[in-house]
């Protein structure tokens, strides 16, 4: 791995050696350290102080320049793959702190005073798993909408998307709106989303033009209640849910989208979800297969936020705050492609970031043991033992 992330920064001509050294610590300490991710912690485990922390997070750091050599890298251009956008919570004490605002709390299902983080990722469908590309801070300004300040962060990392072979993003209902899916189609990318359950849709006009007046563009509203009896069925996806779509005209959207509808129906208890993309030429089962591949970007927050330290940046300034950000994603990322070469499949697996997390931490250990002992790695009795031990206490052993 030291190996693959050593020729990703020299390939990257923007980053200059000691930058590129702190980088690499940097991701190499987040993978090890035990605790909280302050500097004063992370500097118990690695050479530098906690100054040299707070100077170098102060500075530019590109690590979704990273992230996109590395996936480039790592996925192939032609596999299955998605992107993803999602915004999460991080509670944040003080005052002073950039950003600082009312934001909604999912976990809390309430909207609370901190930090909020919008992410874009890629989503390997093949092995259902996602990786980081790109985290940003949102900061509120005066006139201007939070999506807006969505709608750009995608939109300036569209050209590393379509270079990665990605045609499609997929996010949840906060994004259906029209402001958000024209600039992205406009930037050459398909939505995929979902819908409100009362969402107006207009029946498209197929009916031959009479000859007078203005052509009719719709023949009527959509009465989501009756709807399915005219969508095309696709059968049972599993037991008792039911699968329709059709291609309808949205108001919302202003434009005509593919539409899924999935329908549960428990005796008198019935009820639908409504799944929607902008390319109408889109298969109903891989518009569904790609929305629920939409939830991997939850597992990365989860992940980076127990493990690698997502939420512990004491800094008060946003540059701080979004290479602290971006370094604990990078460092899951790392993580997660290490396992992915481990087990040599490019399927789905189970990945234990804890038990990877306790390995790399073992190995750091017995590496700075077998330093100060002066024991050659080399050595085959040596080797046995670290390969042993690298395992202790993980999960997965």
């Amino acid at each position: 791995m030291e190996t693959l992330v050593k020729t990703v920064f020299e390939s990257m001509s923007s980053i200059n050696k000691p930058q590129r050294l702190f980088m690499m610590s940097l991701l190499s300490v987040l993978s090890v350290f035990q605790g909280r991710a302050t500097y004063r912690n992370l500097s118990r485990y690695c050479p530098m102080s906690e100054r040299c922390f707070s100077r170098w997070y102060a500075r530019d750091l590109d690590f979704s320049g990273f992230n996109a050599q590395l996936l480039s890298q790592v996925l192939p251009v032609e596999g299955n793959k998605i992107a993803a956008i999602d915004a999460s919570f991080m509670s944040k004490s003080g005052q002073h702190t950039q950003g600082l605002g009312w934001f909604y709390n999912g976990s809390a299902g309430e909207t609370q005073r901190g930090l909020e983080i919008s992410m874009i990722s890629i989503v390997d469908v093949q092995s259902n798993t996602a990786y980081s590309l790109d985290a940003r801070q949102t900061l509120d300004q005066k006139g201007r909408s939070r999506t807006a300040y969505y709608t750009e962060q995608l939109v300036s990392q569209a050209p590393i998307l379509k270079h990665q072979g990605i045609r499609y993003v997929a996010a949840d209902a906060y994004y259906s709106k029209e402001p958000f899916v024209s600039p992205v189609l406009a930037a050459g990318l398909h939505v995929v989303g979902k819908l409100r359950v009362d969402a107006d849709l207009r029946w498209m006009n197929e009916a031959p033009y009479s000859g007078k007046g203005r052509p009719k563009k719709f023949a009527g509203k959509v009465n989501l209640d009756d709807a399915y009896q005219q969508f095309e069925s696709l059968g049972e996806i599993e037991a008792g849910i039911t699968l329709y779509t059709q291609v309808v005209y949205s108001v919302m959207l202003k434009r005509k989208i593919r539409v899924v509808m999935l329908r549960t129906v428990q005796g008198r208890c019935v009820r639908q979800a409504l799944l929607y993309s902008t390319d109408t030429e889109l298969t109903a089962v891989t518009l569904l297969t790609y929305y629920k591949a939409r939830f991997q970007i939850e597992f990365l927050f989860r992940d980076a936020k127990q493990y690698t330290g997502l939420a512990h940046c004491q800094s008060r300034k946003n540059q701080a705050i979004n290479n602290h950000v971006n370094a604990s994603l990078t460092a899951l990322n790392l993580l997660k492609i290490e396992d992915r070469h481990c087990k040599q499949t490019e399927n789905a697996s189970v990945i234990s970031i804890a038990s990877w997390k306790r390995k790399k931490f073992n190995q750091h250990l017995m590496a700075r043991l077998f330093d100060e002992l002066e024991l050659d790695l080399n050595c085959q009795k040596v080797m046995t033992v670290y390969r042993q031990f690298s395992d202790y206490g993980a999960i997965a052993a």
